[in-house]
């Protein structure tokens, strides 16, 4: 007797849906077309086994070899303990049906024996990875064309790329820095107990102390401060930096991001990129910057930075500067420049498109002289690298 089908009557345009969000939560990049795709396989052959459901979905909706392991996790938290009693032909089933191992996927078991499973299971006990870094991934707002090439140095995208890029850098859901503060909240998960709300919630329970308030330091947005190097040698990065800068500018965390761009001197472009429009806003920042694409003094900007009277805004702030390191300038000018960023920033973060060829060296002299003084030092020269970006300030 041939094994009933799965998923039948089932609107396989939800269903789809559903499994790429929950994949989305997993960190697992879906292109565009995935789900399309998906629908498309399910209907020219539906399944009849888990394993068949595993095939179709994994050969429609993984691009990428280091999403397979997130995959496999999400795939086996929702289908792996699949509950009946939905599905027309779980109905006809006995919920004490053992268990057999399913030979077509890879290290699974608890396949029902004769093959029947149900197109709604309970909501997994764990995820793939936790809600803190769930909305850091690629997400499916890009093109399957971009998507594809996650790994491309930005130098090889033409101007629409950069201006979709751009796009989904407005729309990402990254977690910007939080800083902690003395103030205190009650939370259920809290470390102190607060003896005046325990106390008087008590009131209502004849002084019996039924339940224990709890409280936990408040968190509140720290500032992000970006530098960006606009000189002729960051020619092909500077536009989809402008992008992630003028991002950050948008960000509704009750702290506005100040933004810098510099060549020969430095310019403030934070009231330029905070309008609605990306096209405006990338047009008035380059008419405000007059001497973009041209030299570097790379040491002499980030010390006009600290002196002039923006410098404080570096207190307590994740400065982010992206530059490869050129400079005009030597080296002991961004290293006395850097000691004093040190002293006011929370963390430095240092951008080098460069970094991420094999046989990168710190050749030039100020980029050897400010490592020591960085906290992180990232490429950020694709999408995976900004994707390592957004981790990074996730966990600041």
């Amino acid at each position: 007797m041939t094994a009933p089908l799965l998923l039948r009557s089932v609107d396989l345009a939800a269903f789809a849906v559903a499994l790429v969000n929950r994949l989305h939560s997993g960190g697992v990049v879906v292109s565009a077309s995935g789900p399309t795709g998906f629908v498309d396989a399910l209907r020219r052959g539906w399944p009849r086994t888990r394993s068949q459901l595993y095939w179709a979905a994994r050969l429609t909706l993984v691009n990428r070899v280091e999403d397979l392991a997130a995959f496999d996790e999400v795939f086996d938290a929702l289908f792996a303990d699949a509950v009946l009693g939905v599905d027309p032909a779980g109905l006809k089933q006995s919920l004490g049906t053992t268990a057999a191992v399913d030979p077509g996927v890879p290290g699974r078991a608890s396949t029902l024996a004769d093959g029947g499973l149900p197109w709604t299971t309970r909501p997994a006990s764990v995820t793939a990875v936790d809600a803190h870094t769930a909305d850091i991934g690629i997400p499916d707002a890009l093109p399957s064309r971009i998507v594809a090439r996650a790994d491309e140095p930005f130098e090889r995208f033409d101007p629409d790329d950069l201006r979709l890029l751009g796009e989904w850098l407005e729309h990402s859901a990254a977690h910007w820095p939080r800083r902690r503060s003395l103030r205190r909240k009650l939370h259920r998960h809290g470390k102190r107990v607060d003896l005046r709300e325990t106390m008087k919630a008590s009131r209502a329970t004849g002084w019996e102390t039924l339940r224990v308030s709890r409280t936990r330091n408040r968190e509140y947005p720290r500032r992000v401060v970006l530098v960006c190097d606009v000189s002729r040698s960051m020619q092909p990065y500077a536009a989809i930096y402008l992008h992630l800068m003028r991002a950050a500018a948008l960000r509704q965390n009750g702290i506005r991001p100040e933004v810098f761009a510099f060549s020969t001197s430095l310019t403030r472009l934070t009231a330029a990129l905070s309008h609605r429009s990306a096209e405006v806003a990338l047009a008035k920042a380059n008419a405000k910057v007059t001497d973009r694409y041209g030299g570097t003094h790379l040491g002499r900007c980030v010390g006009e930075l600290v002196s002039a009277s923006h410098g404080n805004v570096l207190r307590g702030a994740v400065v982010i500067i992206a530059s490869d390191g050129w400079d005009s300038d030597p080296p002991d000018v961004l290293e006395r420049a850097l000691v004093r960023v040190r002293r006011r920033a929370h963390k430095l973060i240092w951008l080098n498109p460069r970094a991420a060829q094999r046989d990168f060296l710190p050749l030039a002299a100020s980029m050897a002289a400010a490592l020591p003084y960085c906290d992180l030092f990232l490429p950020a020269q694709s999408l995976t690298g900004l994707r390592e970006l957004f981790a990074a300030l996730a966990d600041q």
